[in-house]
């Protein structure tokens, strides 16, 4: 089968060039997911299915408007999504897919830092605290006043506290301190978040789907505390469960102590699924994709000897010739023993030395599009002579 001929010359490169692009793949859908960039890329997908159907259908006029369409479209999506291309290529670092990131040690005010947020929480005194982690804030965050402190229970009132001019916004704190307050974040874009969570739940959501920030919100409303990670809104029922929680963030265990299996079974085993839904795809891609590659590949084959008429002879012994060939991987996956033939015609030679030029002539290849770059050796001598009567 054709397709199974482009796994005949399966390489140690195609493996890396699998697994690499699944892990471009994984890691811009995780980036990507429930953000307006996802929502065009599956738009543009579409565009390129409706596209190639028409390429394919011999739609003159379609084909024609949508390669217009896609000159303007790659301007625009550069335009509009700037800050998600910026994101992405800010990411490409091994150290942050390993997770290594940097600790900021004994943190002794994260027990009395709990307890003050539900302390606001049983007051019904509305909250947001962003805690910045790899990625840097200053990208998302607009307005700000910038402030220098640890958050002690009394600076975190009197920041909050409903007739403080720095309530209204955000409170930033990178390695363990405050560095701004009254900060404005963006607000998440999805549609079907229930009706309860007003701006600073949105704003927790927003951030966090756009960096690896968490968000700490205390609901003025309903007095309930939430912790925010990676777009996902996760309620906190008591100051130790946050505690726990915080010191997860601030202290998180640094890779040396996890162990290298350990790191890596993790990293294999976390969100399994989706990387190997990830890995299906890209082979799949990869596999109608890599039939169309130009490969070079050499075969050796037996050199067959035909019609020697029956009153001579010749010295000869089974010879193999190498066969070097070019061409679509789908088609040099096929090249065989079984099906090249090389067949040396001696019907109209007589008693002597011949000398004979192997060529694509005599050559029996499965198609026509396989080109031949040299075969080896490439001329043979043979003496016949008469059979004894």
């Amino acid at each position: 089968m054709p397709i199974l001929s482009v796994f005949h010359h399966f390489r140690f490169q195609d493996v890396l060039d699998i697994i690499f692009l699944s892990f471009v793949a994984y890691h811009l859908y995780i980036w990507f997911y429930e953000t307006k960039a996802f929502k065009a890329i599956v738009g543009l997908l579409g565009l390129g299915i409706i596209y190639s159907v028409a390429q394919s259908w011999g739609l003159f006029l379609t084909t024609w408007v949508f390669q217009i369409l896609w000159q303007v479209l790659i301007i625009l999506l550069i335009i509009l999504f700037q800050p998600e291309i910026r994101q992405v290529l800010e990411k490409v670092n091994p150290f942050y897919t390993l997770g290594w990131r940097k600790t900021v040690g004994h943190v002794p005010w994260i027990e009395s830092f709990s307890k003050t947020i539900f302390g606001l929480a049983s007051q019904q005194i509305g909250a947001l605290v962003l805690f910045e982690r790899k990625d840097r804030l200053q990208e998302f965050v607009t307005s700000g006043i910038p402030f220098e402190a640890d958050p002690t229970h009394e600076i975190i009132v009197s920041i909050f506290q409903k007739h403080s001019p720095l309530h209204d916004g955000a409170v930033l704190m990178r390695n363990g301190r405050i560095t701004m307050a009254a900060s404005f974040l963006p607000l998440t874009s999805r549609e079907e978040l229930t009706k309860e969570w007003g701006t600073r739940h949105r704003a927790a959501i927003g951030i966090t789907e756009r960096c690896d920030a968490w968000a700490l919100v205390v609901s003025e409303e309903r007095g309930q505390v939430s912790l925010t990670r990676g777009g996902v809104l996760e309620p906190i029922e008591t100051p130790e469960i946050l505690a726990e929680k915080l010191k997860e963030l601030l202290t998180p265990t640094t890779p040396d102590s996890i162990g290298i299996l350990r790191r890596i079974k993790r990293l294999l085993l976390y969100r399994w699924r989706l990387k190997l839904t990830t890995l299906a795809v890209v082979s799949m891609v990869w596999l109608s994709f890599a039939g169309q590659q130009d490969v070079e590949a050499t075969i050796e084959i037996p050199l067959e000897l035909h019609d020697l008429s029956p009153q001579l002879e010749v010295d000869w012994a089974d010879q193999n010739v190498m066969v070097t060939a070019r061409g679509l991987r789908k088609d040099i996956g096929m090249l065989s023993p079984k099906n090249v033939k090389m067949k040396l015609d001696l019907s109209k030679v007589d008693v002597g030395k011949k000398s004979y030029h192997l060529n694509r002539q005599l050559l029996s290849l499965p198609n026509d599009r396989i080109e031949v770059i040299r075969i080896n050796p490439n001329n043979l001598t043979l003496e016949l002579r008469r059979k004894p009567m």
